[in-house]
């Protein structure tokens, strides 16, 4: 899946289950894949530092990084040193389906 697929449709679900995290300035909104092989969670921030991006894997964050273009570099990282972890394909058309 393409890079503007993903932004797309993660911004759309971000929209849909954002929830704020008590100010009203930042909302946040994770999508959690659950495979054989571990456990991923990638939690969405806007605030007005800008869009943040926190990466779990098995409940241990491994990433944090600002915006779409280091998002898309830290999970290609993610995915050679997860293996099975991330499927970009799987992950946002499941999540496609939830909005």
């Amino acid at each position: 899946m393409d890079q503007k697929n993903i932004r797309r449709i993660f911004e759309a679900y971000f929209e849909k289950y954002k929830k704020t995290e008590g100010d009203k300035k930042a909302w946040s909104a994770f999508w959690t894949e659950i495979t054989p092989d571990g456990t991923l969670e990638i939690n969405l921030t806007k605030c007005p530092k800008g869009t943040t991006f926190k990466i779990f894997v098995n409940k241990k964050k491994v990433a944090e990084v600002l915006e779409w273009v280091n998002f898309f570099t830290t999970m290609e990282t993610v995915a050679n040193r997860y293996p099975g972890l991330y499927d970009a394909e799987k992950i946002f058309n499941d999540m496609e389906f939830m909005i």
